[in-house]
């Protein structure tokens, strides 16, 4: 009895001694410091323009592949990490579910990030990511999604778009998610934007824009790019010349905005393409991008003025980074190379692969550096480029990825502020400042939260002249909130304000046509039309066709007035068929009734056109569709051929020509066969037009994934859709036509296909 008492004792000072050690142990790992390790990268091979110096704010092993980021309203990094991509030569195992969504965290504040945490896994190939309403929406193929965020959680997914990116591959399928001042939010490689009113997602038709990264000026003008033109963009804002579901003028939308595509690397590159005539000079260094994206004009307050809407592009085949001044003069927009034949950004470390770039809430810019030795997706690459990887063993360059930060010298970067933690007041206040970032994100905060406190000092903001930027943005945030009113755009039609300011002013008072309103609004246009501001102009007949509905008298003078004036240019006489939306043939009346020799120019052959679509019900929007006996083909150009010549075959400015009724479609079948296989470089003639492309079509001749038959499918939904009709080819003659190459090995140019006599 006495031992089994000891015993007992025995195992209760036992059990005591071991939950103080256990209690030691917790006390111990809890009272762990906090590592705050940091990888050192070296940048030594990188070159940067005089002033400004590189920092890496992030580097591998925190992230992987990054491909896009955006900020939450803390200022952390959010990336989107692509981590399936091109992981070898194969490119096997792109469809593993290993692409993430992942925080950057800097908690010893030095600006470097020292810890990361998932905020999404198993993802399949993610591309796009964009912090609006509060939650997260992001892109992966071919879903769009939304997520509320609770604790860096996600909550509540919500299918946004199930067809976002239907089709194509990774390098033609749609990106960006770019919240834009007009509260919608558009794309790269798509013609849609989207909207979340009262909880419902709104999904609306918009023009095609780009191939790869999407951009904005301080405007309101979108810019983007394809691989082979290094800037493109709209003359004008958003959906302003192109409301006429009949008529398709593109002439002030998708502009080649650089006249040359030059690039200057500092070293031998890998392209896809190095072996046809002109890509590499005489020193095998590239001559004009092949991989453009990711453009970026910067808006921020860290650069100073000579920095100030500068137009940046990525164009990782060179592990370069352009810069380029942009110029605005009345309705034209272009852009230069800002030092001659020198790069902003040039590296040797042909691991450097910039996808994208960011304007900071600091004031500084990011670039997202995938880091990955393989740049070209498994689709296009060619066997030349496949031996120069593995030649130098680029494939080796997998598990790697950085965001690094573009500092000007002599300036420090700007505290970053947790917008979330601000008033009202103080949001409002920052529409005014001069960092672009915190503008779009405190005009964001104010619509999402929908306080009605904000709208006196909106308006306030909105009518003071002294501002133009945050006039613009006060207007866009009161229409936002459902809050504006027809009182205050009557105030700024006649006020002082820039020429900007009234632009959008006009924009957003169409929506308000209505005949009791006609009466102000008359003479405040006629006022307007006095100014003979080029600019201004386009505007007007822009958004005149609201008011054309209300009275077709009172507002077709205005349009004549107008259209005379700028006869002979094409982008005024689409923008005013855009306008006439509806009453078309009452327009063509009025001017037969003017005996105007407005029907002698260029607006005749627009405006019968478009009153010719109409009649026929041929919308621009209209997609074709196959025969049932030709399903097999539409897929396989949906999924490929549409992504560079359209949906509709109508071709993509700077991407590839139209398919309707060309030559390469209805002339020789064998010809077609050819370039099918073995692929086409530019200049080319599509119906007389000369398109003089720096890409090249990729043939598909040496790509397993493409069997004679696939061939054969396309060809017949390619006459049957886009000719008369051909005659067909068999499988065995496209079999024999895969050993009919170029001379040159690579792919086909216009001459040498004629000169074949097919």
């Amino acid at each position: 009895m006495a031992f089994q008492t000891r015993s007992f004792i025995t195992q209760i000072a036992s059990s005591k001694t071991l939950v103080l050690n256990l209690i030691l142990l917790i006390f111990i790992i809890g009272c762990k410091k906090v590592s705050y390790e940091e990888p050192e990268i070296s940048l030594d091979s990188y070159q940067i323009e005089d002033g400004f110096h590189l920092e890496v704010a992030v580097s591998e092993p925190f992230i992987e592949a990054p491909v896009a980021m955006d900020y939450d309203n803390q200022g952390r990094m959010w990336v989107v990490e692509m981590k399936g991509y091109m992981r070898n030569l194969k490119g096997i195992g792109d469809e593993m579910p290993n692409g993430v969504i992942s925080i950057m965290e800097d908690l010893d504040h030095d600006g470097v990030a020292d810890h990361s945490k998932i905020f999404l896994d198993s993802l399949v190939l993610p591309r796009a990511i964009s912090h609006v309403y509060g939650g997260l929406l992001y892109a992966e193929p071919p879903n769009l999604w939304f997520v509320d965020i609770e604790d860096d959680k996600p909550l509540n997914r919500v299918l946004v778009d199930s067809a976002y990116a239907y089709g194509g591959n990774v390098e033609h399928q749609p990106n960006g998610l770019m919240m834009h001042l007009d509260n919608w939010i558009y794309n790269a490689k798509s013609k849609y934007r989207y909207q979340r009113k009262k909880g419902k997602w709104k999904k609306e038709q918009t023009a095609f824009r780009g191939q790869w990264g999407i951009t904005k000026d301080n405007f309101g003008r979108l810019y983007y790019n394809t691989n082979s033109v290094q800037l493109m963009g709209d003359y004008v804002l958003p959906n302003v010349t192109d409301k006429n579901p009949y008529f398709k003028g593109g002439a002030a939308l998708n502009k080649r905005l650089t006249v040359d595509q030059r690039v200057y690397p500092l070293h031998p590159t890998s392209v896809n393409r190095g072996y046809v005539n002109g890509v590499l000079d005489k020193d095998s260094l590239l001559v004009n991008v092949t991989s453009a994206c990711g453009p970026l004009i910067y808006t921020g307050n860290n650069f100073g003025a000579q920095y100030r809407e500068n137009a940046f592009v990525c164009t990782p085949e060179a592990n370069v980074v352009k810069r380029n001044i942009l110029t605005f003069e009345d309705e034209i927009v272009s852009a230069t190379q800002a030092i001659a034949e020198t790069e902003f950004l040039a590296s040797t470390d042909e691991g450097f692969r910039p996808v994208n770039l960011n304007n900071g809430p600091d004031g500084n810019m990011y670039i997202v550096d995938m880091h990955r030795g393989i740049l070209q997706d498994k689709v296009f690459l060619t066997a030349y480029l496949k031996n120069q990887y593995a030649k130098k063993a680029l494939d080796t360059i997998v598990g790697m990825g950085r965001i690094l930060r573009v500092v000007k010298n002599e300036n420090s970067p700007k505290d970053i502020i947790n917008v979330e933690k601000l008033s009202t007041s103080e949001l409002v206040g920052l529409l005014g400042s001069k960092n672009g970032w915190l503008r779009d994100r405190a005009q964001q905060l104010l619509v999402f939260k929908g306080d009605n406190k904000a709208v006196s000092l909106l308006e306030h903001v909105a009518l003071d002249t002294q501002n133009a930027i945050a006039q613009i943005h006060a207007l866009h945030t009161l229409n936002g909130l459902g809050q504006l009113d027809f009182k205050t755009l009557e105030v700024l039609l006649s006020s002082e304000s820039e020429t900007e300011v009234l632009n959008h002013t006009l924009v957003l008072l169409e929506n308000y046509a209505s005949e009791s309103n006609l009466v102000s609004v008359l003479p405040l246009i006629a006022g307007l039309v006095k100014r003979d501001d080029a600019e201004l102009d386009l505007y007007i007949l822009s958004t005149l066709g609201g008011w054309a509905q209300v009275s077709t008298g009172q507002i077709f003078p205005i349009l004549f007035e107008l259209s005379n004036r700028y006869a002979e240019n094409i982008i005024y006489q689409q923008s005013l068929i855009s306008s006439l939306r509806g009453v078309e043939e009452a327009y063509k009346i009025f001017l037969d009734e003017e005996k105007s020799m407005v029907s002698e120019n260029v607006l005749s052959v627009v405006l019968d056109k478009t009153i010719l679509n109409k009649q026929s019900n041929k919308t621009k929007n209209t997609e074709v569709k196959p025969a049932m006996s030709n399903t097999f083909g539409y897929k396989i150009f949906r999924n490929f051929c549409a992504t560079c010549h359209g949906f509709n075959g109508e071709g993509v400015d700077g991407l590839a020509p139209p398919l309707e009724n060309s030559e390469y479609v209805r002339g020789s079948t064998k010809r077609l066969a050819l370039v099918l296989l073995h692929g086409l470089a530019g200049p080319v003639h599509v119906n007389g037009t000369l398109y003089e492309l720096n890409g090249t079509m990729p043939g598909l001749a040496n790509n397993p994934a493409f069997t004679d038959r696939d061939i054969k499918n396309i060809i017949s939904y390619l006459h049957s859709t886009f000719s008369e009709g051909s005659k067909g080819i068999d499988v065995e003659q496209i079999k024999a036509l895969r050993d009919v190459k170029p001379k040159s090995g690579g792919v086909y140019n216009e001459k040498e296909l004629l000169d074949l006599g097919y």
